[in-house]
C-alpha cells in the first residue's frame, strides 16, 4: 500500500513546489550594472551559403553580460579557433569573424556555433551552416540517338546536377528555341521530357536540357540528344499506361507551407486525357491544374491539405490510376518556449520547454553549451518536458539551452537563469527635479532592481509616511504619478526600497509652476498632410514656442501611431530630425501612418498630427476565376488589390498560349479600373491561361498569378491575310505576296491559302490556287495589265469571311520608246534648259518613273581634237517635259540625250543633240610664286590656267604695299602677251612688305584671284648657299657640289615656298645681318665649315658606293625613296644665323634660277605632268590636272 501513496505524494510535492516558485520566480530584465549572464543578441542565419559573387561572408556573433562575454567557435562539434587564420577577419570584442571570398572556400565548409562566455555561464548559438556550392555541371557523354517507332511512348532523361535551389529546368533546341509542349509532349517534375507517342516531327538531332539555378546565376547545359521516329505503316490505338509515377500508389511527404506537386504522365493513342480528385473531398480551393492537366499543384499547403488524391488517365480504349497519399508535416514549433528567470537563493526554480512538430521533436537539454548528462547537479531534476532545481543556490545560475529538433529542422532557446539575493538597488538619477503645471499630471521615477523584489514606498519633506490619497498612484515599476497637480505639492520627495536583503533610497525635487504661464508651448507650424511616392523622402515640419525659462528641459518628439519614432542617427537609420522637420529616407508602405508633433517642457506639451499617404502602384489582383466558357469567349473576374491611394485607372489583361510563344505574355484587353471583369474573346485551337494587373497614375502594377488553363475548340479562320502586295519582277509574271495570318489566328489545324486572281480589263472567271505559303507567282500574263486578287484563308474547320479585293499590275517591261523633239536651250555658260516630248503610255509598259538626262563634254572650243569625257546623269521623277542642267563648262562642246524609265529600267535613249556653252572667265593660275627677292625688285613667275573657259586675253598683275604703318595704293600691271610667265617689279622700298594679285582673263572677263607676299631686302645682307646634290648614272652616284656668295640677298624663303625633294637637291643656307655676321672673316669661317661637312659627306658617298656597279634592285635597296623622311633627316644640312631674325610681318623668299641642262632637277609638279621653267625663269611644258604639286627645283645662287 505504501509503494501505491508514493506517487501521490510526488503530485503533491510538484504541486507545491510550482506554486512555490510562481511567487518567487519573476522574469528576468536586469540592468548591465548588475553581474548577469551572457546573452546572444545576433547570429547569423541558420544556413548561409557562399555565393560566388559575393565579396565575403559574415559568420555572425554578437552578445551581452557583465562581465562582458568571451567568444570562442566550433565547427562540426570540433573547437574553431578563428584568430589562427591569418585569412579571416575579424572584430574586437565580438565574436563574429568574416570570410573572404579569395580563395578556396571549401576548406571552411562546415556547422558552426558560437559560445559567449563569462564567468556565470555560457550562451550558444543556433548551428549555422556555411555551403559552399560546386558549379553544377553535366557529365560529359556521348549520347546514341534514341530510335522509336511512330506511335510509340519514349523519354529523354535529364537527369540535372545537383546545385543550390531552386532548379528550373528547360528543354531547348541548340538555336535557344523551346521545344513545343502540349497534350502529347510534357516535362515531369525530374526534368525529364515525356512523349505519349511519337510523331515524324519529333525527328531531330538537337533536344537540348538546360538546368538553371538562379541564386548562383548558373545555367548548363546537357549534351544535345537526337531523336529518330521510324515511319511505319499502320499505327495502332492503345489504351493508356502511366510513364509516371509508377505503380498503383505512392506516398508523399511534405512539409506545412511548401507547394504539393503532383503529376500523372501517361502515354496512349489517342493522348489521354488527365482529371483530378481528392478522395472523399472537393479539391481544395487553392489548387490548380496545369501541364495540359497532367501536373496538380496545392500552393502552401496546411494540415488539412492532405489526403488521398487520384488521377485517372483516360482515352476512347480505356483507362488508368493512380493514387497518392499526401501527408503534410511540420517543423519544430515551441508550445512553451524557456524564459529566462530571475530567483532567490533557496527557491524552487522550474524549466518548461516543450515543442510541437511531425514527426514528433526530440528534446535536447544543455546547461551552459554543455549536454545536462555531462553536467550532474544534485539538486536538479528532470521531470518530462520540466527541469527543477530545488533549494537553488547562487552556483545554480547558468545559461540553459533547449532544443528542439525533427527532420524538417531545429530550434534553440536560451534562457538565462540567475540566482541571487540582492539589496535594492535604484537605478534612477539621485537628486533630480521635476516640474508640473498646476492642475496637469505628472510622474517622478524610481526603478529599482533586486531579489527578491523590493517593497517601494514615497514620503515628502523628511516625512516618515508615505503620501497617500486618491491624487497619489505607486506603479509596479517604483513610479509614482502624481493626478492634478497643485501649488502645496511642491517639495522634496523620498523613494524607499526595501527588501529581506536591505533597503536605498534617493531624494527628488518637484517644482510647481501656477496658471497662467508667462508663455505656455504651442505648436505655432504643424505638420500638414502629405501624399508620397514610395522610395522617396518625406519631409514633415513643426515650429514650437514655449516658455525660454525652460530652455534646457524643452524637447521636440515625434510619435507614428501614438508610438515615439526612436532617433538613432545610424547608418541605417531612416528617420533624421533636424530643426523641427522629420525626415523619412527611403519611405515604404509601413510609415504610412498619422505621425504626431510633441512638444513638451517638463509642465505642459502641446501637440500636433498630419497623415502621412504612401502612393504606390497597385497590388496584384487576387483570385481570378473564369467562367462561361464558350468556343470564342471566356468571362474572367477578379478582386482588385490595394490601390495604394491613387485609384486604379485601367486594368491590363495578358494571355500566354503553350504552344506557339510558351512563356511569352502578350496583352489581350484593356479595361476601366472600375470594372471587376471582362469578358474575353478568344481564337480557335488555342490553349490559353491569363493574368491581369492594374494601373495607376503611380505607374503599372505587378501582374497576378495566372489563372488555370483553357483551351478553346478548333474553328474556322476569323480573317484573311492583310497588306497584299502585286508587283511585277518580270514582263510576264505577277508576284502576289501577303502578310500570313499570325500561328495563334490559325484557329485550327491545316491553315490554307486561296489565291483568286483575274484581269481587270475583261469579262473572264476567277482563276484560283491553294497554297501554304504567303506568295504565288502568275506565270504568262501580259505585260503590265490590272489585275484583281483576293486572298481567303481556310483550315481543317473550314473557310474565312468573304476576302476584300485588291488590284495590281503584272510585269513591267523595259520602255520601247524615247522622248521626241528634244531641244537644249543655252541659259548661260554653264547652264542649260533641255525640253522634250513626253512618251506616250502605250510605250511605257510599266509605271512611269520619270526621265533620265545623260551628257557628255566633247572638247573644249579651246582646242580642235574632239573626246569623249566623263558621261553624267540627272533623275527628274514624274511626269515632265522640261528640266534645266547646271554646273557645265563653259566654252565647251556637250552631247545630250534624254530617257524614259519605269519600274524595270531604262528605255532607250533619245537622238544626241550637240550644242556649245558661250565663253566664260577663267579658272585661277595653279602656280603663282615669288622667285628672286632684292633691295628694290622682285621676280615673281606663274602658270597658265588649266581651264581658261574661252580665249585668253592677258593677265592682270596688281600690287600694293602692305607694311605694318601704312597700306599702299594698289599698282596695276596689264600684261597682254599670252606667252609671258614672269614679271620682275622694280622700283620697290627696301625692307618692305609687299602683296602681288595676278588673275587670267578673257573677253568675258577675269577670273579668281591668286596672291603672295614677300618682303624686299636690307642692303648689305650676305649669305653663303652650299649645293648638294646626286645624279644617278650607270657608273654609280656623282656628287655636286656648289659654294656661292652675294651681297645683297634676301631672307629664306617664305612658307609656301615649295620644298626641294631631298633625292634630287638639298640645300644649306645661312643668312647673317648685320654685326658680327657681315664681317668677312665669320663668313669664311662658316664657308670654310660647310666645305669641309661637304668632303666628310663626299668621303661617306665613295666609300659606301665602292665596288663598283649596283643593279637596279641594288641601287633601291642602297637609295630608297627618301621623300617620306622627316626635314630632320642626315641629308639636309642646314646652317643658319640666328643672331639677327627677320623684320616684323616680312617673309622668307629665296632668289632662285632654274639650272637648264638638269631637265630632272628643274621640274615643277603638276597633277600627272612635270612641266618646267627655262632659264629665263619662263614655264615650258603642258598642264593637265588640276591640283597643283609640290615644286620640286634645283636653284642656283648668281654670283
Amino acid at each position: 500500500m505504501r509503494s501505491q501513496r508514493i506517487p501521490g505524494l510526488v503530485f503533491v510535492l510538484g504541486l507545491v513546489t510550482f506554486i512555490c516558485a510562481f511567487h518567487m520566480t519573476t522574469a528576468i530584465d536586469i540592468p548591465l550594472e548588475v553581474e548577469q549572464l551572457p546573452t546572444i543578441t545576433a547570429q547569423s542565419p541558420s544556413s548561409l551559403i557562399a555565393f560566388p559573387f559575393d565579396e565575403s561572408f559574415p559568420m555572425m556573433c554578437e552578445a551581452k553580460g557583465n562581465p562582458e562575454p568571451e567568444f570562442r567557435w566550433t565547427k562540426n562539434g570540433q573547437e574553431f579557433d578563428p584568430f589562427l587564420d591569418p585569412r579571416l577577419m575579424k572584430e574586437e570584442n565580438s565574436g563574429t569573424f568574416v570570410i573572404p571570398n579569395n580563395g578556396n572556400l571549401t576548406e571552411y565548409q562546415g556547422a558552426y556555433r558560437c559560445y559567449a562566455s563569462n564567468k556565470l555561464g555560457t550562451a550558444i548559438s543556433k548551428e549555422i551552416e556555411f555551403i559552399v556550392p560546386h558549379v553544377p555541371k553535366f557529365p560529359k557523354e556521348t549520347l546514341a540517338p534514341v530510335v522509336v517507332e511512330e506511335g510509340q511512348a519514349f523519354i529523354l532523361k535529364c537527369e540535372p546536377p545537383k546545385g543550390i535551389p531552386p532548379l528550373q529546368i528547360y528543354w531547348m533546341t541548340i538555336n535557344l528555341q523551346h521545344i513545343e509542349q502540349d497534350e502529347r509532349v510534357s516535362m515531369g517534375l525530374n526534368g525529364d521530357l515525356y512523349f505519349s507517342h511519337a510523331v515524324v516531327k519529333d525527328s531531330r538531332r538537337d533536344y537540348c536540357c538546360f538546368a538553371a539555378f538562379p541564386r548562383i546565376r548558373t545555367i548548363v547545359q546537357k549534351t544535345a540528344m537526337s531523336v529518330i521516329v521510324e515511319t511505319t505503316n499502320a499505327i495502332p490505338e492503345r489504351r493508356p499506361t502511366l510513364l509516371t509515377p509508377p505503380g498503383v500508389r505512392s506516398e508523399t511527404q511534405l512539409v506545412k507551407g511548401e507547394d504539393l506537386k503532383l503529376e500523372c504522365i501517361a502515354e496512349g493513342l489517342p493522348t489521354p486525357q488527365v482529371e483530378w480528385v481528392k478522395m472523399g473531398h472537393q479539391l481544395p480551393i487553392k489548387a490548380k491544374i496545369e501541364s495540359h492537366g497532367k501536373l496538380l499543384i496545392v500552393p502552401r499547403v496546411e494540415q488539412e491539405d492532405g489526403g488521398k488524391y487520384m488521377c485517372k488517365a483516360k482515352n476512347a480504349l480505356g483507362e488508368v490510376m493512380h493514387y497518392f497519399t499526401v501527408t503534410v508535416e511540420e517543423p519544430p514549433e515551441w508550445v512553451f518556449e524557456p524564459e529566462s528567470q530571475l530567483s532567490m537563493i533557496g527557491s524552487e526554480v522550474l524549466i518548461k520547454c516543450s515543442a510541437s512538430g511531425t514527426p514528433e521533436p526530440s528534446i535536447t537539454w544543455r546547461v551552459n553549451g554543455v549536454p545536462l548528462q555531462e553536467a550532474p547537479a544534485a539538486n536538479r531534476k528532470v521531470f518530462d518536458d520540466t527541469i527543477v532545481l530545488h533549494n537553488a543556490k547562487a552556483s545554480d545560475s547558468a545559461v540553459y539551452q533547449c532544443e528542439a529538433s525533427n527532420r524538417h529542422g531545429t530550434i534553440l532557446s536560451n534562457a538565462n537563469i540567475m540566482i541571487m539575493d540582492l539589496p535594492p538597488m535604484i537605478l534612477t538619477e539621485e537628486g533630480k527635479d521635476y516640474s508640473a503645471v498646476e492642475g496637469k499630471g505628472m510622474i517622478m521615477h524610481c526603478k529599482v532592481f533586486s531579489s527578491p523584489p523590493s517593497t517601494i514606498t514615497w514620503s515628502r519633506d523628511d516625512s516618515s509616511e508615505s503620501v497617500e490619497g486618491p491624487r497619489f498612484a505607486v506603479h509596479d515599476n517604483g513610479s509614482l504619478e502624481i493626478y492634478s497637480v497643485e501649488k502645496d505639492d511642491t517639495g522634496q520627495y523620498t523613494c524607499y526600497a526595501k527588501n529581506t536583503e536591505g533597503s536605498s533610497a534617493i531624494e527628488a525635487m518637484l517644482y510647481v509652476k501656477v496658471l497662467p504661464m508667462e508663455d505656455p508651448t504651442r505648436i505655432a507650424v504643424a505638420p500638414e498632410d502629405l501624399q508620397i511616392l514610395i522610395g522617396t523622402t518625406a519631409q514633415l515640419s513643426c515650429l514650437a514656442e514655449y516658455d525660454k525659462s525652460f530652455s534646457n528641459d524643452f524637447e521636440l518628439l515625434w510619435e507614428k501611431d501614438d508610438m515615439e519614432i526612436a532617433l538613432n542617427y545610424t547608418e541605417n537609420s531612416r528617420y533624421f530630425v533636424e530643426d523641427g522637420i522629420l525626415q523619412i529616407i527611403n519611405v515604404s508602405h509601413r510609415d504610412q501612418g498619422v505621425y504626431t508633433c510633441v512638444a513638451r517642457t517638463p509642465v505642459d506639451q502641446d501637440m500636433a498630427s498630419a497623415l502621412l499617404m504612401v502612393l504606390d502602384v497597385p497590388d496584384v489582383p487576387k483570385n481570378l476565376v473564369l467562367s462561361e466558357h464558350k468556343s470564342k469567349s471566356v468571362k474572367l473576374k477578379w478582386i482588385p488589390g490595394d490601390d495604394h491611394n491613387s485609384s486604379t485607372i485601367e486594368f491590363i489583361i495578358e494571355y500566354e498560349e503553350c504552344q506557339w510563344e510558351p512563356g511569352n505574355w502578350k496583352e489581350l484587353l484593356r479595361v476601366p479600373g472600375n470594372h471587376g471583369l471582362a469578358v474575353l474573346k478568344l481564337h480557335g485551337h488555342v490553349d490559353y491561361r491569363f493574368r491581369v494587373y492594374a494601373v495607376n497614375a503611380v505607374g503599372r502594377g505587378p501582374p497576378s498569378e495566372p489563372t488555370e488553363r483553357y483551351k478553346t475548340p478548333p474553328s474556322a479562320p476569323d480573317k484573311n491575310p492583310e497588306n497584299i502586295k502585286i508587283e511585277g519582277h518580270l514582263p510576264h509574271e505577277m508576284d502576289i505576296n501577303w502578310e500570313p495570318l499570325l500561328p495563334i489566328e490559325h484557329n485550327g489545324p491545316g491553315l490554307e491559302y486561296k489565291v483568286s486572281y483575274r484581269r481587270q480589263d475583261l469579262e473572264e472567271d476567277w482563276k484560283e490556287h491553294i497554297v501554304k505559303r504567303h506568295s504565288f507567282v502568275v506565270k504568262n500574263t501580259p505585260t503590265f495589265v490590272p489585275y484583281e486578287i483576293k486572298i481567303q484563308a481556310r483550315n481543317h474547320q473550314g473557310w474565312g469571311p468573304e476576302p476584300k479585293i485588291a488590284t495590281g499590275y503584272s510585269g513591267e517591261d523595259f520602255p520601247s520608246a524615247a522622248p521626241d523633239d528634244v531641244a537644249v536651250e543655252v541659259m548661260n555658260s554653264s547652264v542649260v534648259k533641255v525640253s522634250w516630248m513626253r512618251v506616250h503610255k502605250d510605250k511605257l509598259h510599266g509605271h512611269l518613273g520619270g526621265y533620265r538626262i545623260n551628257w557628255w563634254r566633247l572638247r573644249s572650243l579651246v582646242e580642235s581634237k574632239k573626246s569623249h569625257g566623263d558621261k553624267h546623269t540627272l533623275t527628274f521623277p514624274g511626269d515632265r517635259n522640261h528640266a534645266t542642267v547646271l554646273g557645265l563648262k563653259p566654252f565647251s562642246e556637250y552631247s545630250l540625250i534624254v530617257m524614259t524609265f519605269n519600274g524595270r529600267g531604262n528605255g532607250p535613249g533619245s537622238h544626241p543633240v550637240n550644242f556649245k556653252t558661250p565663253e566664260g572667265v577663267p579658272e585661277k593660275n595653279p602656280v603663282f610664286r615669288v622667285t628672286d627677292v632684292q633691295k628694290h625688285t622682285v621676280s615673281l613667275v606663274w602658270a597658265p590656267p588649266l581651264e581658261p573657259n574661252g580665249i585668253l586675253t592677258g593677265y592682270l598683275l596688281e600690287y600694293q604695299l602692305i607694311n605694318d604703318t601704312e597700306v599702299g595704293p594698289l599698282q596695276t600691271v596689264n600684261i597682254s602677251n599670252l606667252d609671258t610667265t614672269k614679271w620682275i617689279l622694280r622700283d620697290l622700298e627696301p625692307v618692305s612688305k609687299y602683296k602681288f594679285y595676278l588673275c587670267s582673263c578673257t573677253t568675258v572677263g577675269c577670273g579668281p584671284v591668286v596672291s603672295e607676299e614677300c618682303t624686299t631686302t636690307l642692303e648689305g645682307s650676305s649669305w653663303c648657299m652650299v649645293r648638294f646634290g646626286n645624279v644617278d648614272t650607270d657608273s654609280g652616284v656623282a656628287v655636286i657640289v656648289e659654294l656661292s656668295k652675294s651681297a645683297s640677298l634676301s631672307p629664306p624663303s617664305t612658307p609656301k615656298s615649295p620644298v626641294t625633294k631631298p633625292t634630287r637637291s638639298t640645300i644649306g643656307l645661312a643668312s647673317i645681318h648685320g654685326g658680327i655676321s657681315t664681317q668677312g672673316w665669320f663668313i669664311g669661317l662658316m664657308c670654310a665649315i660647310a666645305l669641309l661637312t661637304l668632303i666628310v659627306l663626299i668621303a661617306c658617298f665613295v666609300n659606301r658606293n665602292k665596288g663598283g656597279k649596283y643593279s637596279v634592285k641594288e641601287k633601291e635597296d642602297l637609295h630608297p625613296d627618301v621623300e617620306s623622311q622627316g626635314m630632320n633627316d642626315d641629308t639636309f644640312c642646314e646652317y643658319s644665323d640666328n643672331d639677327e631674325k627677320p623684320l616684323k610681318g616680312s617673309q622668307r623668299s629665296l632668289s632662285r634660277e632654274i639650272k637648264a641642262g638638269d631637265s630632272r632637277n628643274s621640274l615643277v609638279d603638276y597633277d600627272d605632268e612635270d612641266a618646267q621653267f627655262n632659264e629665263d625663269g619662263s614655264f615650258i611644258g603642258e598642264y593637265a590636272g588640276r591640283k597643283e604639286k609640290r615644286v620640286s627645283a634645283e636653284i642656283k645662287a648668281t654670283v
